[in-house]
């Protein structure tokens, strides 16, 4: 009778060690399970913050190169400004032999800006068959100027042509005012042209009033032809910086060569 007395007895802590044990187990699971739900939450805020910080767009201080006016000469015109001289380690272009070295000069505290690589012919040398860009420089007080290159074959047939056997400064301008403007071009923009020349080479000049252009809403444009390309100087302006460097940008027109 005492045996079947315990045996209830028994039973139960069997049923209260098997629930305990098994109450263990499932918390040390669960322990686990969520040490292990951390860790892979740890891991994987790890991998997506580590490429957040490589693809990162720079602070605009390393976007720009450092002022010219560091590296440059002085021009041997007039010391306030510095001389730009493009030579082949400039552009792949200039490597290429498709342009040929140009020069201009700039005032001390303007900056170089990075050409897009789409946008640089670096994909298309040595045969590209759209303009495109060479170098940039700006400031952001006074404005921004570009040298843009287009292949003499999209303007006319005859090879190392002449600006003046492409044809008179509206027609050219009628071909590549858009790379003037960033957009479109409509030739009641069109203020003022000259032809200028140096030694045998001809500049055509224009002044442009383009209220529509992304580059600004003045553009000064100089071009002419060299070998297998036409080169086309651009200074441009929003209606604030013209007021404050009109005559500046206007002698880094004039000082354009090649």
């Amino acid at each position: 009778m005492a045996t079947a007395s315990l045996t209830p007895i028994f039973s139960s802590l069997l049923k209260t060690s098997r629930t305990t044990t098994l109450t263990t187990t499932t918390t040390t699971s669960l322990d686990q399970h969520r040490n292990q739900v951390v860790l892979r939450r740890q891991i994987l805020k790890g991998l997506v913050l580590s490429p957040l910080i490589l693809i990162k767009a720079p602070p605009s201080s390393e976007a720009r190169e450092i002022e010219v006016g560091s590296y440059l000469p002085p021009s041997p015109t007039d010391p306030s400004f510095v001389l730009f001289k493009a030579s082949p380690k400039d552009t792949p272009a200039l490597r290429a032999g498709n342009v040929q070295p140009y020069q201009f000069i700039l005032p001390p505290s303007w900056k170089q800006t990075r050409v897009a690589n789409i946008l640089s012919g670096n994909y298309c040398q040595p045969k590209c068959a759209e303009p495109w860009v060479e170098v940039k420089f700006e400031d952001e007080k006074q404005g921004k100027v570009q040298v843009v290159a287009s292949p003499l074959i999209r303007l006319t047939n005859k090879p190392n042509a002449t600006i003046e056997e492409i044809g008179n400064p509206e027609k050219l301008i009628a071909s590549l005012g858009p790379f003037v403007t960033g957009n479109s071009y409509d030739p009641d923009e069109l203020l003022e042209t000259k032809i200028e020349k140096f030694g045998d080479q001809t500049y055509y000049k224009y002044m442009l009033e383009t209220p529509f252009a992304l580059t600004g809403t003045h553009n000064l444009a100089k071009a002419t032809a060299k070998g297998s390309t036409v080169v086309l100087f651009v200074a441009s302006a929003n209606d604030k910086q013209w007021q404050a460097s009109e005559k500046t940008l206007k002698a880094i027109l004039d000082s354009f060569q090649i």
